[in-house]
């Protein structure tokens, strides 16, 4: 039985008893609906009251809204509920993680190329604040991966870095500024995305790295993590056959699992060799690494009887509930695991203070998006853009010399036409216009289908003028690459709107040519014939503001990167 008084708990006895009752007083039902946290996409007082007291569910995180909506969403959640229920956000980067007026501090990566601590600190205060204002007390973060493999696009943004060193320094800083907030944290993604390039959305991910790699790096983490006092965990969709082979000898290959159905990864090396007592959360367990490993009956019954005490969203909640409820009776999840898993679940709530909650007052959201966290935005993106080459010293830019640019700005394919441009060429244009440039940005494929729908316009987008015209109507060509995504496709890389696009740079030796990414940091693999090359980590005006301060020169780059963003290439160097 779990020790509610030791770490990472340190619960009071009047706060122990709150626990005991609490389970003592549940119906079964409503012991099985704790082990669920719901994705809400409907917030209507029936769905909320539904999801309390018919399904009786333990945690929520939720898609969507506006701030008003998303408060007054979990302002019902906790009224109707006869348990308090945890209220989760992906605060990442800061409050946009929880709601879409919230304010985007720093990314990870853009946390771990600061020069500066103060980067995480201020992301996770900003963070915590705007998410502890709408009601959460939970944050899915630090992403404390160790990303050493440069095509993984899954936590390339995400994670602090390569440098386990670096990640436990930035990851204890964000917990310590979470809690100061009020939020509890979850780790994630044990036992470790980034050494791989596949993205556990499509398939299990299999972090390959032998017993002792695994020690020196990610073990080496979450052992700091659970030491400085680490509440909760996230198990990922994937696999460490290294440490499943050495606890189970003669373990078959077909049955290597991911680590949320492995009880040699969550009880032998998490709960056992690391000592973590806080609770285990799956990830999303739509996931393919998760729902191709077994049937969903298998699924739902085998992440807890594995060690899990929570799982991330329904597919069908009757369903998932009644695969749960034929578990317990039919003794695959024992009555002792169900009762760790729920005294767990309540400890943790206990830990969060909804032993005795106050829901925050609704002047509180005058917090989200104000002007004094978008300062710190902007410190945020000083202290981390990354010059990380000028092999042919163009920069800095002054406008008076070079007044002509021509902006290329390489989006990622929009998820439908009706969403228009991404907002981000609109507002570079209006930065580098402020800054005394003239500015002509051809349309891609994307924009021109917006505009008016024809076969031919893959055609426009790939001509160009001469040579010769080029060199007489341009000065400087900006390259901004700002492609997102994952859950699609297992690495994202760069890719022109059309097949022979003009966009692709074979301007590079006729005009001085600069390439920033706002977004992922390995884009250099696909650009090795940029000379000038800078990191930018973000797309918001407060980045976009201090890049074309720092290419201008009335800013030094203050960022730093690592080995990553040159791609294991010796071209991506010259």
């Amino acid at each position: 039985m779990v020790n509610l008084k030791e770490k990472p708990f340190y619960l009071t006895d009047s706060q122990i008893e709150w626990v005991e009752e609490t389970i003592r007083s549940m119906s079964d039902e409503e012991k099985v609906g704790q082990l669920f946290i719901n994705l809400t996409l409907q917030r209507d007082p029936e769905t909320i009251d539904r999801l309390v007291n018919k399904y009786h569910i333990g945690g929520v995180r939720w898609q969507g809204g506006t701030l008003e909506e998303v408060y007054e969403q979990n302002r019902l959640f906790q009224e109707k509920s006869r348990v308090p229920v945890l209220i989760a956000a992906n605060c990442e980067a800061g409050g946009n993680g929880a709601v879409g007026e919230g304010t985007m501090i720093a990314t990870g990566a853009a946390c771990g190329a600061s020069a500066t601590e103060q980067t995480v600190r201020d992301m996770a205060k900003v963070g915590g604040a705007e998410a502890s204002a709408v009601g959460c007390n939970w944050t899915f973060a630090p992403v404390c991966d160790v990303v050493s493999n440069w095509r993984n696009t899954i936590v390339n943004t995400r994670g602090f870095g390569d440098d386990p060193d670096q990640i436990i320094r930035l990851s204890k800083a964000y917990m310590e500024e979470m809690e100061k907030q009020g939020l509890l944290c979850a780790a994630k993604h044990f036992p470790g995305d980034g050494s791989e390039e596949r993205d556990q959305h499509l398939v299990m991910g299999c972090n390959d790295l032998s017993c002792r790699e695994w020690d020196d790096s990610f073990g080496k983490v979450y052992q700091a993590l659970i030491d400085a006092g680490l509440p909760s965990i996230m198990v990922g969709h994937i696999c460490q056959p290294a440490y499943s082979r050495r606890f189970r000898p003669g373990i078959k290959d077909s049955e290597i699992k991911p680590a949320t159905l492995a009880p040699e990864l969550l009880q032998d090396l998490l709960r056992g060799q690391l000592g973590f007592n806080g609770l285990i959360v799956t990830d999303a367990s739509h996931m393919a690494g998760l729902t191709t490993a077994a049937t969903r009956r298998e699924v739902i019954q085998g992440v807890v009887a594995a060690g899990c005490d929570m799982i991330l969203f329904f597919n069908d909640p009757e369903e998932d509930i009644q695969y749960l409820k034929e578990g317990i009776e039919s003794g695959v999840i024992t009555q002792e695991r169900l009762s760790d898993a729920l005294h767990r679940i309540l400890g943790l709530k206990a830990h969060a203070g909804l032993d005795r909650l106050v829901f925050p007052d609704k002047s509180g959201l005058a917090r989200v998006g104000c002007a004094e966290h978008h300062e710190l935005a902007a410190a945020a993106a000083d202290e981390s853009i990354t010059l990380v080459k000028d092999t042919q010293n163009i920069l800095p830019v002054v406008p008076e010399q070079r007044k002509k640019v021509r902006l290329y700005y390489i989006q990622s394919a929009p998820v439908s036409m009706l969403d228009g441009s991404d907002p981000g060429k609109k507002m570079l244009i209006e930065e580098l216009e402020q800054a005394g440039f003239e500015v002509t940005a051809p349309q891609d494929y994307y924009e021109m289908e917006m505009e008016k729908p024809s076969k031919f316009n893959k055609f426009r987008c790939m001509t160009h003028e001469s040579a010769e015209e080029f060199k007489k109507n341009c000065d400087l060509v900006l390259v901004a690459v700002n492609i997102k995504g994952y859950a699609k496709e297992n690495n994202t890389r760069l890719t022109y709107s059309v097949s022979h696009s003009g966009e692709i740079p074979w301007y590079v030796r006729e005009v001085p040519t600069i390439c920033v990414s706002l977004n992922y940091t390995n884009h250099l693999y696909d650009l090795p014939m940029m000379k000038a090359y800078i990191n930018a980590y973000g797309s918001t005006r407060e980045y976009l503001h201090a890049l074309v301060q720092k290419i201008t020169g009335k800013s030094a780059f203050k960022g730093h990167s690592n080995e990553l963003v040159f791609c294991g290439r010796w071209d991506t160097r010259l």
